[in-house]
């Protein structure tokens, strides 16, 4: 190691580098010799878009924790107001990437929301922890879960309004499955409207729907503040389901490869950092729930990431599949099967006429080849098979063989 070197790199990653002499460089001191050649990251600046939502605290972390600066770049988090506000500046450039709903990206690449950008999905954020949230009103007459509010609106027949946070996300995809599970058709049964996050509980608060599917904290700051039970979570619907994803355009990605790769070991850093333990992510939420981010009550979030749950009406229960950020690297491989789930469902609710070319469009959107060669400098491990198979909370298993099948065996579709 030249005297260079070493003035360069801070104490702690010194001592790093001579505990795995025998056994190899550290990653962090072969990510500061690529920062000294041709692998330096080209900018070293970047904006990350995210919703205040807990689930965008492997991003925050990245930067609070400092592991961007140890891979060459300074995260910036930007806070937005609503998903087509992210979509949008992404689309632009205004954001270099994002915290961002799966089915957005898809949907952008499509131009099924909003205009047509050839997108990338680097990895995965989190899996688990959204919930489908029903206001006071209805639980006080009955309607708890999917079959009781199918009898409510059978018998009391009204216009029922519920809320997803963007037509081709991961909400308004859950939420529709959800109803259409219960025996309610979502585009003829009900109706459905898009509401930002952070306002879903002022909206329940008013009376605007009579529930909505959203990530947390809204869910349980809905049953902190009266207004609002959980009927289910997400994880019930789908057991490790995907959920927010770090995406950015395609150019970006040919454009900027080193800088997408550093940013992608720092946010994978910190997802690992927050899964190691209990005070980790005690420390996240109160990190995340600062002003700057969630802007909430520290206890609004850290039962549910602790998998702490309680549903609003006297029942707590603990959920071991509560909302993980790294898992072993489970969380962050780009599943193509995944993204494929999402165009299913987009086709089975009309927002795309014809079924498209469903592994091909999940190929050129998930970075499989980029996430495994970031996985592999970080020693973290890769799934073997980019399917992956899943029984959903219908008894349907979904496993990406049959696409264009699964998409039209559903009996309740548009």
């Amino acid at each position: 190691m030249t005297d260079l070197l070493k003035t360069r790199l801070h104490r702690r990653t010194v001592l790093q580098a001579a505990s795995v002499g025998a056994v190899g460089v550290s990653p962090a001191l072969r990510a500061l010799v690529h920062a000294q050649g041709s692998d330096a990251p080209e900018k070293k600046e970047v904006k990350i878009g995210f919703i205040p939502l807990t689930d965008c605290a492997s991003v925050v972390m990245a930067s609070v924790l400092g592991f961007d600066k140890k891979y060459g770049v300074t995260i910036i988090p930007t806070k937005e107001a609503s998903w087509a506000g992210v979509r949008d500046k992404l689309v632009n450039g205004e954001l270099d990437f994002a915290h961002v709903l799966y089915g957005l990206v898809y949907g952008v690449h499509l131009g099924t929301a909003g205009p047509k950008k050839d997108m990338a999905v680097l990895m995965g954020l989190n899996h688990n922890g959204q919930a489908i949230t029903l206001s006071k009103a209805l639980a006080d007459k009955g309607a708890v879960d999917g079959p009781s509010l199918a009898k409510l609106m059978a018998k009391e027949k009204r216009e029922y309004t519920f809320a997803g946070t963007f037509p081709t996300g991961t909400h308004a995809m859950w939420m529709h499955y959800w109803l259409a599970a219960a025996g309610i058709n979502p585009l003829s049964g009900a109706k459905l409207i898009t509401v930002p996050p952070p306002q879903m509980v002022a909206n329940m608060r008013v009376g605007n729907m009579d529930g909505f599917c959203v990530g947390e904290p809204w869910n349980h700051r809905a049953i902190m503040d009266g207004i609002g039970i959980t009927a289910n979570t997400t994880q019930d619907l789908w057991k490790d389901h995907p959920e927010k994803v770090l995406g950015t355009t395609a150019d970006f990605v040919k454009k900027y490869p080193n800088t997408t790769r550093a940013v992608m070991m720092a946010v994978l850093e910190a997802s690992q950092w927050i899964d190691a333990s209990l005070s980790n992510k005690m420390k996240m939420a109160e990190t995340v729930a600062g002003k700057a981010y969630v802007n909430t009550s520290v206890d609004a979030i850290n039962q549910r990431i602790l998998g702490r749950y309680q549903n609003g009406l006297g029942k707590t229960w603990d959920d071991p599949n509560h909302m993980k950020f790294f898992n072993d690297g489970a969380v962050n491989f780009p599943y193509l099967s995944d993204g494929m789930w999402f165009l299913t469902q987009h086709k089975r609710w009309g927002l795309l006429k014809d079924h498209p070319d469903y592994l091909g469009v999940a190929k050129q959107i998930n970075q499989v080849d980029l996430y495994k060669s970031v996985a592999s400098a970080m020693k973290i491990n890769v799934p073997k098979d980019p399917m992956r198979s899943s029984k959903l909370l219908d008894g349907v298993v979904w496993d990406g063989k049959d696409p264009a099948k699964y998409a039209d065996g559903f009996k309740i579709k548009a």
